[in-house]
């Protein structure tokens, strides 16, 4: 049974992505599974509930990993750890950009979401609040300037993240895999950190 409503839930993402939520019909969605809309609706009461477990389906690393932040403080460098979490979320964020903008074709499918995250106590202040946190207690440590923002300092890093994402959708430029221009995060942790350290020697 887990097998049918996974390959419910990859047929209903590559139908999202191709067709935009508001087009993403219940019939379309099976006939991409293979399977009949009576199987569908075995899984998933509508297609509301079907579109809220494929967005919420593009978490689990990235929730992972910024759930954890609060345990990584003082154990690895803070330029380290600030990287590990921008690669991953520009990964998970350009995932999820797609399926997040087909929200707004539906009204009742964009309120029925936020009622979930609020039911479950997520969204997309948490990763925010989980770096802050964690930015925060680095800070506490001494291994940021005592007058660190932690909030601010976390939105300007999530926040680059998300628009380096967003513009991978808006671009053919395609660099190449070596090239290390390829790679914005470097540039990205040291513009918001190394004013924060609180020794230059501490920049390297």
């Amino acid at each position: 049974m887990a097998g049918t409503r996974d390959a419910v839930l990859d047929a209903a993402e590559r139908v999202i992505r191709e067709h935009g939520a508001a087009r993403a019909t219940t019939r379309l969605i099976a006939r991409e599974a293979g399977y009949s809309e009576a199987t569908l609706y075995k899984h998933f009461s509508d297609k509301h509930e079907l579109f809220l477990n494929v967005l919420t389906r593009q978490t689990p690393e990235f929730g992972r990993l910024m759930g954890g932040l609060g345990r990584r403080a003082g154990t690895a460098p803070v330029r380290e750890v600030l990287e590990e979490v921008a690669r991953i979320a520009v990964d998970f964020y350009a995932r999820a950009v797609p399926l997040g903008a087909s929200l707004f074709s539906e009204t009742r499918l964009l309120d029925d979401y936020r009622t979930r995250l609020a039911e479950w106590g997520v969204g997309p202040h948490v990763p925010v609040d989980n770096l802050a946190a964690y930015i925060a207690a680095e800070r506490e440590r001494g291994r940021l300037r005592p007058g660190t923002d932690a909030r601010a300092a976390a939105a300007l890093l999530l926040g680059a993240c998300f628009q380096q994402a967003f513009f991978s959708h808006l671009t053919e430029a395609v660099r190449a895999a070596d090239d290390p221009a390829a790679d914005p995060v470097p540039a990205l942790v040291a513009t918001l950190l190394d004013p924060l350290l609180p020794d230059p020697a501490e920049r390297g």
